[in-house]
């Protein structure tokens, strides 16, 4: 758990826009301590941490000694945080996570890559930079239904599906190797390693289709010739 928590983001150094997206779109509960913890010396993150309404009673606890603020109450809290957003209704239409992280920098998108939460991987897993998106691909809260998706996705960019191609405990799952053969984008030399492992009538509609390589379709026809021997 620990080598998870603490793969590829120094939240220590993290921008406070990445730690705000973070926050709005945790990948755990344990995102909450982890920042605090890491952030002792940074008392502008801090006060971030304790004006969240996510964060948890007991961190927001530890932030208020650590910054010398009164302990309040919850009710109070939630109360002044419902009416400092109603207030900011009025004044400004709040922006959408995909503005916030499509301003990010290259850099801190790749941070938030490694650790945003289901929200924010999808948004970057569409990312035009395909570093960020093999960084989204090590994010160890990665479903795999999401492998699934990036997999089929024909925009996903060729190193991603190689990536994919190469996880044993993606490539376990049915519904990944036939989303990677059915992929148009992946190479073929990727996909027809995986056309033995595919259901015959699965096969058959990949041999029509105009959509993937000539070359998978010429080697799917030949395994079906194989397999009616």
């Amino acid at each position: 758990m620990a080598a998870e928590q603490l793969i590829g983001l120094d939240l220590s150094i993290a921008s406070e826009e990445v730690i705000r997206l973070l926050l709005d779109d945790p990948p755990d509960s344990g995102i909450f301590e982890e920042i605090f913890r890491a952030n002792r010396h940074r008392p502008e993150v801090l006060k971030v941490l304790h004006q969240h309404k996510a964060t948890p009673g007991e961190i927001r606890k530890e932030v208020s000694l650590s910054l010398n603020l009164p302990v309040v109450a919850e009710t109070d809290l939630v109360e002044a945080v419902e009416e400092e957003e109603a207030e900011e209704a009025i004044l400004q239409k709040p922006e959408k996570l995909l503005q916030r992280v499509q301003r990010l920098t290259i850099g801190e998108k790749i941070q938030l890559a490694l650790r945003g939460g289901k929200e924010i991987r999808n948004i970057l897993i569409r990312d035009p930079n395909k570093e960020v998106v093999l960084k989204v691909l090590e994010n160890p809260k990665l479903t795999e239904s999401e492998v699934e998706a990036i997999a089929r996705n024909p925009s996903a960019p060729e190193e991603a599906l190689r990536y994919i191609s190469k996880k044993r405990d993606w490539i376990r799952r049915y519904s990944v190797i036939l989303s990677l053969v059915s992929n148009p984008k992946t190479p073929p030399g990727v996909s027809m390693p995986f056309i033995a492992r595919l259901r015959t009538q699965d096969l058959v509609i990949l041999e029509k289709s105009k959509n993937i390589p000539e070359a998978v379709r010429n080697a799917i026809k030949r395994y079906l010739r194989l397999r009616k021997k």
